[in-house]
């Protein structure tokens, strides 16, 4: 008789980035040695952080592991041995998803939602990523946690709910710059309390501890028409008493203070203050029609002369 059981697990996809041309340069027998090679090693690191290999399918892994940070240093550990590998014939990097939530185990596979949403992470990230959700950040400790960015929202066929997208920087040299502005008008303990922001004859106003997506695409709740501009171009977050614009784009963002200076971002942050303009995916003219105007609304009470 089979029998299941329901258990919190967190579930890892990994895939090899690029397999398809790997066997066209090395053929069909040296690709698969070194996919199965590479797998292994993964399916060793993966049992060094007490997970468990389900099952391998072509050039990827599927892993259990007993709790959400255990999942994310193995992927992070993954990532990093592959990097310092140095010994394979050619360059290999993963793409990997994973998911913290309930599954069914059943004789030795695993069922459920947060398998479905795991493939769906590996699908979305990129060679050398680790993408994940925000149930996921929230079940880490905060030190891992704060590896975590945020870089989209997306809605999943049959979920009623959006999935709020993360991405786990592992490489020092990937971290996000965060470039620092207090402005000149301000000082360093000024509290911002509402950011208002104008494009064409849309206007919003973000409150502190709320955000905004910026794109072309309609789930997006600011929905710009340029045609340089991504689907999800950009967010603004409300962190830690601050607007703080996101690039999460191809093409980049350019963002002019209210000093005058223009700051270009690409997939990095900027601390908004006082008034200012953004284009997205091009440089800042004042004859575009697609430009952003923000204006940020302090807290008289908190503001200090400098």
């Amino acid at each position: 008789m089979e029998t299941s059981t329901q258990q919190f697990h967190a579930i890892l996809f990994a895939d090899v980035a690029g397999s398809t041309r790997l066997y066209e340069k090395l053929g069909d027998r040296a690709a698969r040695e070194a996919i199965g090679s590479l797998l292994g090693s993964m399916t060793e690191v993966a049992r060094r952080h007490d997970g468990v290999l389900v099952k391998t399918i072509g050039d990827e892994i599927l892993c259990r592991f007993p709790s959400a940070e255990r999942g994310i240093r193995a992927a992070i550990t993954m990532q990093e041995e592959l990097t310092a590998d140095t010994t394979r014939p050619v360059r290999l990097q993963m793409r990997m998803g994973l998911q913290w939530g309930p599954v069914i185990l059943e004789q030795g596979d695993v069922f459920g939602d947060a398998v479905n949403v795991a493939a769906r992470m590996s699908a979305i990230a990129r060679a050398g990523q680790i993408i994940t959700t925000r149930e996921t950040i929230t079940a880490l400790p905060e030190a891992l946690a704060g590896k975590a960015r945020l870089i989209d929202t997306t809605q999943v066929k049959g979920k009623q709910d959006s999935l709020v997208i993360y991405e786990v920087v592992w490489e020092e040299e990937n971290v996000t710059r965060f470039v620092a502005s207090t402005g000149p008008g301000l000082s360093i303990g000024s509290q911002p309390t509402r950011l208002s922001i104008r494009y064409q004859d849309q206007e919003q106003q973000l409150e502190l501890g709320t955000s905004l997506g910026i794109g072309r695409a309609e789930t997006c709740e600011l929905v710009v028409e340029s045609p340089l501009a991504s689907r999800h171009h950009a967010r603004i977050e409300s962190r830690r008493g601050k607007f703080v614009f996101m690039d999460q784009s191809t093409n980049g963002s350019y963002v002019r203070t209210e000093d005058g200076k223009i700051s270009y971002l690409r997939r990095e942050e900027l601390p908004l203050w006082g008034s200012g303009t953004i284009s997205l995916g091009e440089e800042l003219r004042d004859d575009d029609t697609h430009l952003l105007h923000f204006h940020i609304q302090a807290n008289p009470g908190a503001l200090t002369a400098k």
